[in-house]
């Protein structure tokens, strides 16, 4: 298995006028699910092209472990490592089985190709078949499959080499809701178990939060913010990362700092909160200023005495939970409500829970609070 080390690499289409990705610098641990995520265009699949070998960078660097891929220093090829010479495992949205081959064919084609004994490829493929849940299928076509039991075959294909890389382009989005969750589940275990530094391109946030180690954040060819997914939900760096990640999206409010009685107030207009204790200092540049105050649907509690007073537009039950969309002042939000039953009144007193609120600077986006 191997690291990966990413050194101010650059890729643009029209010769440096404007670039997919500028000066991208990242690490990657050995044996780490690194998910490369964002939205359409940010640079997430042209990332795990250069990794890949299916693209050359315009300048920087990649390392696999102490090994070189790739460097090119001001435009000019210094060591270019082909794809085939990586001993990466690549998979993608769409299966790209051959369709007149058993599954056990499609699994050992690799294998054969490079001449290793049948003992061996025989081995490694009832190993991976098995381990994926497909070994019933071994003799079937792929015409035969479902589209789980296709892209389980798809990943066994890839596994089965033992690569030092795992690469999966978004691999789950032709699967139904039931089973990408199923295949998600199992694809994150075999990993595990397996220690393959793998990294995954995906837009779902979901799958992000669910499987990875490692975030990256990626927004027009730079890195909005990257570690654990705890680390992006508890402490984004900025408001494009708040909104990103959680579903419903974090609520956001304008709120001008206010000095009252020696402490500081947060003050929205339809609703006022005192600054925590914890806040204070970062706050005070702010006094008489205006700030962003961000509260997830999931941080604010019914109270008789919640300062936020909110009406009832309309409830979603989810089953576990209610999203209850209210209007504060002229904005309307989202409240996450756990109770066995949805509220019956159409007015709420809704009280956040101040140790988790997220204040971001209207300048910069950047975020104020620790």
């Amino acid at each position: 298995m191997a690291s990966i080390t990413i050194k101010d690499m650059s890729v643009s289409y029209n010769k440096g006028k404007s670039y997919v990705l500028d000066k991208l610098n990242l690490e990657i641990k050995d044996g780490e699910f690194c998910v490369f995520l964002g939205p359409s265009g940010c640079g997430k699949s042209t990332a795990m092209h250069c990794i890949a070998g299916l693209l050359e960078p315009i300048d920087g660097q990649i390392h696999f472990g102490e090994d070189m891929m790739t460097e090119i220093v001001n435009g000019k090829k210094k060591t270019f490592v082909p794809p085939q010479e990586r001993n990466i495992a690549m998979v993608f949205q769409e299966y790209a089985l051959y369709p007149n081959m058993t599954v056990r064919k499609n699994m050992s084609f690799a294998l054969e190709t490079k001449k290793a004994p049948k003992e061996e490829i025989a081995k490694r493929v009832d190993y991976m078949a098995k381990m994926l849940s497909i070994d019933h299928l071994l003799d079937r076509r792929p015409a035969e499959l479902s589209g789980g039991q296709r892209q389980r075959v798809a990943l066994g294909r890839a596994l089965v080499r033992d690569p030092q890389v795992f690469l999966l382009d978004e691999p789950l989005g032709n699967l139904d809701a039931k089973l990408r969750d199923q295949v998600r589940y199992e694809l994150k275990k075999i990993q595990t178990q397996l220690g393959i530094t793998t990294i995954y391109v995906t837009h779902d946030q979901t799958e992000a939060m669910t499987m990875a180690d490692h975030i990256v954040l990626l927004k027009d060819g730079h890195i909005m913010q990257q570690g654990t997914p705890n680390d992006l939900y508890d402490h984004p760096s900025n408001e494009f990362v708040a909104g990103f990640l959680g579903t419903p999206q974090i609520n956001m409010f304008d709120c001008q700092v206010v000095e009252e009685k020696g402490g500081l107030m947060l003050d929205a207009g339809s609703f006022c909160l005192p600054a925590p204790a914890e806040l204070v200092e970062c706050l005070r540049p702010y006094v008489g200023k205006n700030v962003h105050l961000g509260i997830r649907p999931s941080d604010m509690e019914m109270r008789p005495d919640g300062a936020i007073k909110a009406h009832v537009d309309s409830i979603e039950p989810l089953g576990d939970a209610y999203l209850i969309y209210v209007r504060i002042g002229e904005k309307v939000v989202v409240f996450k409500y756990a109770g066995e039953t949805a509220p019956e009144e159409t007015e709420l007193c809704l009280a956040p829970n101040v140790s988790k609120l997220h204040l971001f600077d209207p300048a910069t986006e950047e975020r104020i609070n620790a």
